[in-house]
């Protein structure tokens, strides 16, 4: 008799045996970069040699169909029906990575290979994300064998090519394909754990608004001694003006760039969440940001305003010269319930009222923040689920601090999401080293076989 153990048991063995880091290995091989100019051949060519394959093994009709906004790279679609009285997930992941950055890894290491050094796995996508869609097709397919040639729901698969730059099109195959796309359930993995050891589970993303802003003056520069204390300098009117919207701690000064207040179940959830503390951590600053909050509220349950660039003259040669313009990009990380659609207004409405309209606003790029309520009864099933599997209590994250594309699946589709992230804090994510652990990568096995696995075991009624 086959039980949850057994597909486990499977999902272990299939990394035991090596399976796992050869599959990685062919993946990580592809230079599949999305930033422009986009190679969409190279990004077809993994969704058709990898992909495809590895659901097509879950008995799931694929096809690769492409992107409606012309010149950004094709989806992958999936569909395996079992019955219709079944409940239904759909799975997301990304095959895309950041650019791959050669000659800036490590002696030893480079993009486009797998190196193995004790528990590190290094190369371009490990973390984020062809390790952690690796992670959870396998376990499907270790469930489906476990099981006789069932899984015990139905599944369909999303997965894009473009995550890494802004996922074009991803929103309008969604409103184009809501019905194809329709289920009862999100379950994906992006984004790191709150810690190497400790499984996590969040359940939307803060939203990000980045915006410019520009003082503009004059053409040219000219001489501080001659024009100092005659001409408007537009550096300082730049800080002055950032000085206004966010202080020398952190906080948000800015009344319409501040969220609500923190919701009870959201603070509840992140009662017993630490940020950092791992080896390779920067040091938290627990003198930085909001007042009154703990530094996991600040992260995931607040807002944030962070100066990205701040440029004037030439800050490799500086002369002794007043600069003609200056500019800032800025950007805000924002939680559900803040007014992102009005940020720009926000914006030059403050500065207007401090005597400021010679700086200009130009909003840039704008994401909405998503938050599953903690109290959703997916949620605790999900939670149940990790807690089985691990023996360990998961972290609960009421939403990422970073930003996903989860709006297209919370709101054009109108799923419940639950993301299971199999990365750690100090990955190196778009960075040089990129890697994944190992360890981490077996017990996410461990964890979506599990989860997979009771998906097709009776489900709570609260869930249907």
């Amino acid at each position: 008799m086959t039980t949850r153990d057994t597909a486990i048991g499977l999902a272990e063995a299939y990394y035991d045996s090596g399976d796992f880091l050869a599959d990685l290995r062919r993946r990580v091989a592809y230079p599949t970069e999305s930033r422009p100019p986009v190679d969409t051949a190279a990004l077809r060519t993994y969704l058709e040699d990898e992909l495809v394959p590895a659901v097509g093994k879950l008995g799931a009709d694929v096809q690769v169909v492409d992107n409606p906004e012309p010149g950004a790279g094709p989806f992958l679609l999936g569909h395996r029906h079992e019955g219709d009285e079944l409940v239904t997930v759909l799975v997301y992941g990304h095959a895309d990575v950041v650019p791959g950055q050669e000659g800036r890894w490590r002696s030893g290491l480079s993009p486009w290979g797998l190196v193995v050094e004790g528990d590190r796995l290094y190369g371009r996508g490990t973390a984020d994300n062809k390790g952690q869609h690796t992670v959870n097709l396998a376990a499907l397919e270790q469930v489906l064998a476990a099981r006789g040639g069932r899984l015990g729901f139905n599944l369909k698969v999303l997965v894009e090519t473009g995550e890494e730059f802004g996922s074009p099109g991803l929103h309008e195959l969604c409103r184009r394909m809501k019905d194809e796309l329709a289920a009862d359930l999100l379950i994906a993995s992006d984004g790191p754990r709150i810690s190497a050891d400790r499984p996590t589970l969040f359940l939307g993303s803060r939203g990000i608004a980045n915006f410019r802003l520009r003082v503009d003056l004059r053409d040219g520069a000219h001489h501080s001694g001659n024009w100092g204390g005659a001409l408007r300098n537009p550096a300082t009117v730049l800080a002055g003006a950032l000085a206004t919207m966010v202080d020398a701690r952190g906080r948000i000064l800015v009344e319409g760039l501040r969220p609500p207040a923190v919701p009870e179940a959201v603070a509840a959830a992140l009662s017993d969440i630490t940020v950092g503390g791992g080896p390779d951590d920067p040091e938290v600053d627990a003198d930085w940001g909001e007042p009154g909050l703990t530094t996991a509220e600040r992260v995931f349950a607040w807002n944030t305003l962070e100066v990205l660039a701040l440029a004037a003259g030439d800050p490799a040669k500086p002369v002794g010269a007043i600069p003609g313009r200056a500019h800032a990009d800025v950007q805000l990380r924002f939680v559900v319930g803040t007014a992102w659609q009005d940020v720009e207004s926000i914006v030059r409405a403050h500065l207007d009222a401090h005597g400021l309209p010679m700086v200009e606003v130009e909003l840039l790029q704008a994401v909405p923040a998503t938050r599953l309520d903690p109290d959703d009864p997916w949620v605790h099933w999900a939670t149940a689920s990790l807690r089985r599997s691990t023996g360990k209590v998961p972290a609960l994250l009421p939403n990422l601090g970073g930003t996903l594309p989860n709006d297209a699946f919370a709101e054009i589709l109108g799923l419940p999401t639950v993301w299971v992230p199999h990365s750690h804090p100090s990955c190196a994510q778009h960075a040089p080293d990129e890697h994944l652990l190992g360890s981490v990568a077996r017990e996410g096995l461990r964890i979506m076989a599990g989860l997979f696995w009771d998906l097709g075991e009776p489900l709570p009624t609260a869930t249907r």
